[in-house]
């Protein structure tokens, strides 16, 4: 995606994609290198294989801590809580990150937030493995893990484009994406497999011990001196607050978060409602659910791997709300099925869907957003992301106790898709416009 064809006040004279960018004639067809070409710079390969096994223990702990709450108390609501719990602090904490992105060295950022989940990772593998663990204990720690969620999303977001190129940033994106959803696959199919075998602590014990690759490769890069690039002599909260004011008065980015909005309330939180869907729907056990969510993990990889591969290609508006459609109406099948091999093989377009659209959506806001903005920004997008899940978690943990699951899960998949075909209305309507103003 070439952003430099767009002058920094968002105009552009070219004709425009999906979200207001300017099409690109396709350069060249699928091949090996351009899959992997962010590949090419050493700080992005570091950082991609520490992002790789930090990833796998992530979703190790996810897994458990699911599995774990649900066998503690029973209780679907509490499993909205706890998600609720890890997602809430970003609506206090996202736009200071956003700002600290900007204003700090994000490889300082990083290493500081990954030593903080290494810590409470090993807190929680010692009060599983010591029998101490109580309910509280982990709202607790999930509450801790979404302050320095706050800090770190803004910052591994906008550091992405700083390891690689903007030719290339897409590519990162998508890979670095990969690497989550390989991870994705792999780490809730050891979870399962510690958790009948060995026991839930050796997850959080894992998990703990994945983020040293991070923070060796980190201190592992060469990378220039940090200069500050604001500018702005606000105070320190007017200038965390002017990424709000640029998105605000920049159409196409409000566009793109707003459905971005949408799709973290109402469609992301069916991953906090699948051990309920898995033991009480499909009645699995601990190695059935692993396998259920390996299955989201494998489609997932298989969606960033296309962006990767062909983004240079297909149509950003393409993959963006396409992918909102094909998550929806797979997501809404997937709420009545009863048989486990099947929900594996939807879960795997669920997941394709999802990440089609997430990787596509963040990659278009990177590249229009200038650089000085790029951290506040992003923490603008970790807020919606990371900030408004507690309220979709928390509708859905509710609407289950009241709804059921699979009614909950369809009712937020037919409000994604809704919200899909109303952006592309409104991106049609001012094409429309422009296409009249000329």
């Amino acid at each position: 995606m070439n952003a430099q064809l767009e002058p920094r006040d968002g105009t552009t004279n070219v004709p425009e994609d999906m979200t207001g960018r300017p099409r690109r004639a396709p350069t060249g067809g699928i091949s090996f290198r351009k899959t992997f070409s962010a590949l090419r710079h050493r700080n992005f390969r570091l950082f991609f294989s520490g992002q790789l096994i930090s990833f796998t223990g992530s979703w190790m702990t996810t897994t458990a801590q699911g599995w774990l709450v649900y066998q503690l108390t029973g209780s679907k609501a509490l499993l909205g809580i706890v998600a609720a719990a890890a997602s809430a602090p970003m609506l206090f904490f996202a736009t200071w990150g956003g700002w600290v992105a900007d204003r700090y060295p994000k490889r300082s950022v990083i290493l500081a937030t990954q030593t903080c989940w290494m810590i409470l990772s090993l807190a929680m593998a010692a009060l599983v493995w010591w029998k101490l663990v109580q309910p509280w204990h982990i709202i607790a720690l999930a509450i801790l893990g979404g302050v320095t969620m706050a800090f770190d999303m803004p910052a591994r977001q906008s550091f992405v484009i700083e390891m690689t190129s903007r030719e290339d940033l897409m590519n990162a994106i998508s890979l670095n994406s990969s690497a989550f959803n390989c991870a994705r696959i792999i780490g809730p199919s050891i979870a399962g497999l510690l958790m009948a075998h060995v026991g839930i602590a050796m997850c959080f014990f894992l998990d703990g011990l994945s983020f040293i690759a991070v923070i060796a490769g980190l201190l592992l890069m060469r990378l220039p001196k940090h200069e500050t690039k604001i500018e702005s002599e606000s105070s320190p909260l007017g200038q965390a607050l002017e990424g709000f004011r640029y998105v605000w008065n920049h159409r196409r980015v409000l566009t793109i978060l707003s459905l971005f909005t949408v799709v973290g309330i109402f469609g992301w939180s069916y991953s906090v409602l699948m051990p309920a869907f898995a033991r009480d729907v499909l009645h699995l056990d601990a190695k059935g659910y692993g396998l259920l969510m390996a299955g989201s993990g494998v489609g997932a990889l298989a969606a960033a791997l296309t962006v990767a591969s062909a983004g240079h290609i297909l149509p950003t508006r393409v993959m963006a709300l396409g992918g909102v459609w094909i998550f929806s109406v797979t997501l809404i099948l997937f709420a009545f099925n009863k048989n486990l091999y099947v929900g594996v093989v939807l879960l795997a377009i669920v997941g394709f869907g999802v990440v089609l659209y997430f990787s596509t959506s963040n990659t278009v806001l990177q590249s229009i957003v200038p650089d000085e903005m790029r951290g506040r920004v992003m923490g603008i997008w970790a807020l919606i992301f990371g900030g408004m899940i507690p309220l979709g978690s928390l509708q859905a943990g509710v609407m289950a106790d009241f709804l059921g699951t699979p009614a909950t899960m369809a009712i937020g998949a037919l409000i994604c898709a809704l919200a899909a075909f109303v952006t592309l209305s409104v991106i049609r309507r001012r094409e429309a416009q422009l296409a009249e103003a000329k």
